[in-house]
This record gives structure tokens, sequence and C-alpha cells, in this order.
């Protein structure tokens, strides 16, 4: 199965934090710092942060794992 995902985000931010085995992908980091009503879905350790109805972030538990 093929998933396509459109992003129009100027800038992507990658993060990585090895000892809490963290991904955070953060999509126009102007939004999330202005953003104070932030709805976070929990899809098997994954997070998709959404502001309105725009994709913001995704942050990937364990993510050496996967």
């Amino acid at each position: 199965m093929k998933i396509l995902l459109q992003c129009n985000a100027k800038t992507i931010k990658i993060d990585y934090d090895q000892e809490a085995d963290v991904l955070y992908i953060s999509f126009d980091q102007q939004e999330i710092i202005e953003n104070n009503e932030v709805i976070s879905k929990n899809i098997d350790d994954i997070l998709l942060r959404y502001k309105q109805d725009t994709l913001i972030g995704i942050t990937i538990l364990n993510f050496s794992k996967r």
C-alpha cells in the first residue's frame, strides 16, 4: 500500500532523542510556537500533532525498534 503525504511546510525540523528513543519531526517551527491548541492522536506510538486540520508534527516513540 502506498501512502502519500502532502506537505506545504517551508521548513522541516528532525530531532532524535537517543536516551528517550524518540524521533521528532516538526513542520514550520513558527506554527508550533504560536499554537496553543495542539491536538495529538496516538496511533501505535506515533503521535500526530495538528493545528486545526493541518499536520504540524509527528513524534515516533521507540524509534530504534521500528
